[in-house]
């Protein structure tokens, strides 16, 4: 399991993910799931990716080395592509061709061949966008109605975001927001955990504002959960208690 959130916002995008993989109750390991590709003054794209691992790994390497387009037979990278739309359908293609090379011995073992990626960023010229890519390579958008998306185990960090994050929310605020959703998510589900790779991008910027790794005990994080967690038992003590016994 993963939880990874992207918040597009007028000043720019924040991406986090978790970095725990799980194949089993005792075989738990760290793998990374937030890749960057920059190209300061042209391009800064981000992919989080959740779902099969190996496929996950085919893909940003795929992505990376490039493969041959059916249309014009050129090979292609994530480099290589004038507008965000047509990175992310680039991206979709790259997993229909992953799919393509391992689908029928994987699927034949009933293996799950589900993966799941979100790709934001902006290329010179063009809008900052964020979107989300299915394993069957079609892809949604984020809008201004709709600021956040999200991909792995979302449900439990979805309340905190549907009730603090709008179009117009501050970069800082949405840092703090996104690592009280991924606390929460971690509070209820042991197959995401840390350490939290986080990603922020200013618009027009073209270059990653921010790129980091928060590790177990890390002072702020440590701090946002307490003071969280404390907010929490404040706001439920204040309100008046039922009226119904």
């Amino acid at each position: 399991m993963t939880y990874c959130v992207g918040l597009l916002v007028n000043d720019g995008l924040v991406m986090i993910a978790d970095t725990r993989t799980n194949a089993g109750i005792d075989n738990i390991a760290t793998f990374q799931k937030l890749h960057a590709f920059d190209q300061p003054g042209e391009r800064t794209i981000v992919v989080a990716t959740s779902g099969n691992l190996a496929v996950s790994q085919a893909v940003i390497s795929l992505m990376t080395d490039g493969f041959e387009n059916p249309a014009n037979g050129m090979l292609e990278t994530i480099y290589d592509h004038p507008t965000m739309f047509k990175t992310a359908a680039y991206v979709g293609r790259a997993i229909a061709e992953v799919m393509r090379m391992n689908g029928g011995s994987t699927y034949g073992m009933g293996a799950n061949f589900d993966v799941t990626m979100l790709v934001g960023g902006q290329v010179k010229g063009g809008r900052l966008r964020l979107f989300m890519v299915y394993s069957a390579g079609n892809f949604i958008e984020a809008t201004e109605d709709t600021p956040y998306l999200q991909i792995g185990e979302h449900k439990y960090g979805k309340p905190i975001l549907d009730r603090a994050i709008t179009y117009n929310t501050n970069l800082s605020d949405c840092v703090k927001i996104g690592l009280i959703s991924m606390d929460s998510t971690m509070r209820s589900n042991l197959g995401v955990g840390m350490p939290i790779d986080l990603w922020v991008a200013k618009r027009d910027a073209l270059k990653s504002e921010l790129k980091t790794r928060i590790e177990q005990g890390e002072p702020y994080f440590h701090d946002l959960r307490e003071r969280w967690s404390a907010a929490l038992r404040s706001a439920h003590q204040d309100i008046p208690s039922p009226p119904y016994f």
